[in-house]
């Protein structure tokens, strides 16, 4: 039955999508700048994908909760916790005014609420000097909760750069929640975790590989949430779910938001959220994609971006399948946690020195272009 309700949500998904790349135009609404460090892109796009995830998942959720009689208050109580995070990614989206502090605080409110309505409580990481803490300080568990599920929130929207990148680790991510979930028997995770996926894979199909339209914050914001706080349900009502199995899903994003943190604020001397052009995937695109022969400027930018977004697929499925094959394993998800992070700085470290190995680079092509044109690498 839930699979029958994820294909609704993909479906939902992908036509509201749509229909809201032609409203944005008409209104002139949510487009997303050109200019700036972390944009790739020359065309018009509007940032609103956010708004068909948002509606697919309540949508199919609350339809297979009702029809099916189960879980109806837990995923009543789950939406309710979502909107202030979404919400507040919204209208950045559309006013492109919202302050940093509400951007932060926002979702840890949410992880709040999920605290106080669907006792979403990190009372365990299996690192027993911690978990002694936490259990024996409900404040600590709180504020430890709050500030994982919102870290991880704004983790994923700071690998949101290209297209395809931060859908499909969403879509992984979720997936794979959603398969443990189904293993341990949690109903609840399983359903919101497989519509999310589902309606993430509905967007997806309009974001990638042309970029039609962008998730925006309000969608990073709701699909970083969503596996933030479904790791801790998961964690936390399954004792035979190893705490290090989200951590590996999202130790990509994580290294790369704590490594620009340190970047910046110790290395720079500047404010950690100030943008810089030093992240991972914008190294990949700037020295191992390099631009394409022929076609239009657009065209070369385009193809470009959405080349980009492969090199972290691999990197999200290499992570993600170890994670679900060694869900109840925690010293095996430790150690590949250590391998992935070190994988993560030594591409880092190769890229920034022009050391990368040759066959990671790569020079896309443009259909139907001819290939003797020539143009300079960016």
């Amino acid at each position: 039955m839930v699979v029958i309700f994820a294909v609704f949500a993909m479906a939902a998904s992908a036509l509201i999508a749509y229909l809201t790349i032609v409203a944005a135009r008409r209104l002139d609404l949510g487009a997303d700048d050109t200019v700036g460090v972390h944009k790739f892109h020359n065309h018009w796009v509007p940032r609103l994908g956010g708004i068909a995830i948002f509606v697919a998942l309540t949508s199919s959720l609350l339809a297979v909760t009702w029809l099916l009689g189960t879980e109806v208050q837990h995923a009543v109580a789950f939406i309710v916790c979502i909107l202030p995070v979404f919400c507040v990614g919204l209208v950045e989206d559309v006013t492109a005014k919202c302050d940093i502090s509400s951007r932060l605080l926002l979702p840890m409110l949410s992880a709040a609420l999920c605290w106080w309505l669907l006792d979403g409580r990190l009372l365990r990481v299996d690192i027993p000097t911690v978990d002694a803490w936490l259990q024996a300080s409900p404040f600590f568990a709180l504020m430890l909760t709050m500030i994982a599920v919102g870290g991880i929130t704004q983790a994923v929207n700071i690998i949101d750069g290209y297209n395809g990148l931060s859908p499909f680790f969403a879509l992984v991510a979720l997936a794979a929640i959603g398969i443990v979930g189904h293993l341990v028997g949690d109903v609840l995770v399983e359903r919101i975790a497989l519509l999310a996926a589902a309606s993430v894979a509905g967007f997806l199909l309009w974001n990638f590989p042309h970029g039609h339209i962008f998730m925006g914050d309000a969608g990073a914001y709701l699909v970083g949430f969503c596996i933030g706080e479904l790791s801790v349900l998961l964690v936390t009502r399954n004792p035979e779910v190893s705490a290090w199995f989200p951590m590996l899903l999202v130790i990509y994003p994580v290294w790369e938001t704590l490594f620009a943190i340190y970047r910046k604020a110790i290395l720079k001397n500047t404010s950690p959220s100030q943008p810089d052009g030093l992240h991972l995937h914008m190294l990949i695109h700037k020295r191992l994609v390099k631009s394409p022969y022929g076609g239009t400027a657009r065209q070369r930018m385009l193809k470009r971006n959405s080349s980009t977004s492969p090199y972290l697929w691999v990197l999200s499925l290499m992570t993600a399948i170890p994670a679900v094959i060694f869900w109840d394993e925690g010293a095996w998800l430790q150690g590949f946690c250590v391998v992935a992070v070190l994988a993560c700085f030594t591409l880092y470290w190769r890229i920034v020195r022009f050391r990368a190995p040759k066959f990671m680079v790569f020079r896309p092509t443009i259909e139907g272009a001819r290939q003797t044109s020539v143009t300079t690498d960016a």
